[in-house]
């Protein structure tokens, strides 16, 4: 009788594999580490370098008081790339600013003054408003003059102000100077102000712009990390209030040196300057995603409120590095640092 035999159990595909030794990968050819060649381009494509990445023209927003000063300042890094500048007359009494202005139509130069920010109240005065007679009576030539308060609180006198200048058609500049790195106060009064120019209940309505400076970046204490930054009351309140004021279709932000207690860093201080640049990157990413490129727009002066210090050359490069290290392409930059500002000064 014939022995019948059982199968035996297959082996584990793992045992084999131990028995044959270690699989062996296969190679892979040269070809596959080299970028293809599409007749066009022997490189991957990639986000421009931040180093490359230039405007092709610079319109300065807020140049400071001085254009001579500014063209000395400029002169090692915005260059010829200066096409146009925005002066600021904060400070100076009315009779003093019809002379200013006198004298600024009558310069010549190869960086052309296409704005001077101008006074239009005098708080000291506890009168009604009137438009001072460089803005009641507008003329076709020089440059635009754009009406500016440096704003502290909510006060009627100044609302009525601006609102006169928004319906004339003027261009007008809000410097805050309130504390808006308090929790409560500083940027409720801000969007109040902005809310009141916006009147519903007004037969008249305007089509101007607003540019709001001082806030990017805002005022900050350099003592308090990055990483507690992040986490901070201040930061979050800056997050969602610069995303309040993006609703407001006419109102742009104007990117200058901040007021931290310090002048810009100089290109032989890398370390201040990348600690200064991680700072700035988190302020201009919420502000990015909430105006876009297009209501955002370059001065290289600080607020001339602020009492703080910075060469013009010295911040230009600071913040373009910190925008372009964004992984921004050229129309961003270029959107910024001069398309925006013809558009809000044509």
């Amino acid at each position: 009788m014939a022995h019948l035999l059982e199968p035996q159990t297959p082996l584990s595909p793992s045992v084999g594999a131990r028995r044959k030794g270690a699989k062996i990968l296969p190679t892979l050819p040269l070809s596959a580490f080299t970028p293809p060649n599409t007749g066009t381009s022997d490189s991957f494509p990639g986000p421009p370098s931040p180093s490359t990445l230039q405007p092709e023209e610079i319109v300065d927003v807020y140049a400071g008081g001085d254009l001579n000063k500014w063209r000395q300042e400029a002169e090692r890094g915005i260059g010829a790339k200066g096409k146009g500048v925005v002066l600021t007359l904060y400070g100076k009494q009315f009779a003093e600013v019809e002379k200013e202005l006198e004298s600024i139509k009558s310069a010549a130069g190869e960086t052309s003054v296409v704005a001077v920010l101008v006074p239009i109240v005098d708080l000291s005065d506890e009168g009604a408003f009137i438009p001072p007679s460089y803005l009641a009576t507008r003329s076709a030539s020089g440059p635009a003059l754009v009406p500016t308060v440096v704003f502290t609180k909510s006060d009627p006198k100044v609302k009525k102000a601006l609102h006169w200048a928004l319906l004339e058609g003027y261009t007008i500049n809000i410097d805050v100077q309130c504390d808006i790195r308090a929790t409560e106060g500083g940027w409720d009064t801000l969007e109040d102000l902005l809310s009141s120019l916006e009147d519903p209940t007004s037969p008249k309505k305007h089509n101007a712009n607003i540019i709001v400076s001082n806030i990017l970046p805002p005022p900050d204490d350099l003592s308090l990390p990055i990483v507690k930054l992040l986490t901070h009351p201040s930061y979050r309140n800056y997050q969602a209030h610069t995303a309040a004021l993006s609703l407001y279709a006419n109102v742009f932000v104007a990117y200058l040196p901040p007021a931290w207690g310090l002048p810009t860093p100089i290109q032989s201080a890398p370390k201040d300057r990348t600690e200064w640049k991680k700072r700035i990157k988190m302020y201009i990413s919420p502000a990015v995603e909430a105006f876009g490129f297009e209501r955002i727009v370059f001065g290289s002066s600080p607020s001339a409120a602020a009492q703080t210090t910075s060469n013009a050359s010295d911040w230009y490069e600071l913040a373009r590095e910190s925008f372009a290290e964004l992984g921004i392409e050229q129309e961003a930059i270029d959107a910024v640092f001069s398309v925006n500002a013809r558009h809000i000064f044509s």
